[in-house]
């Protein structure tokens, strides 16, 4: 399945991945700077809810695109239970 993202969608896809590597090089210079813990954490969760959200921006546009396509009738020679397996496969490796 190709990623196929239309303008806003990508648009806040990006930002989010951008919010997320922001946080990350605050997260390496926290610790560089050997700042507390408890800030430390506070921000690498942020970052990995920036990232879980743009994963989960990704899954929904390819299961919207797999539900169009299915409906459209083209399935790239793959049945609908393989599709929601593989959809299954990648929404539960963000979880």
């Amino acid at each position: 399945m190709e990623l196929d993202l239309a303008g806003a969608e990508l648009k806040s896809v990006l930002n989010r991945l951008r919010r997320a590597q922001g946080q990350i090089s605050g997260v390496i210079r926290m610790i560089e700077e050997g700042r507390d813990c408890e800030e430390v954490v506070t921000q690498l969760a942020a970052a990995s809810r920036a990232l879980d959200r743009a994963g989960f921006a990704i899954i929904a546009t390819g299961l919207q695109r797999c539900i169009t396509d299915m409906e459209a009738g083209r399935k790239d020679g793959e049945d609908p239970e393989q599709m929601r397996t593989r959809l299954e496969k990648l929404f539960l490796s963000l979880a």
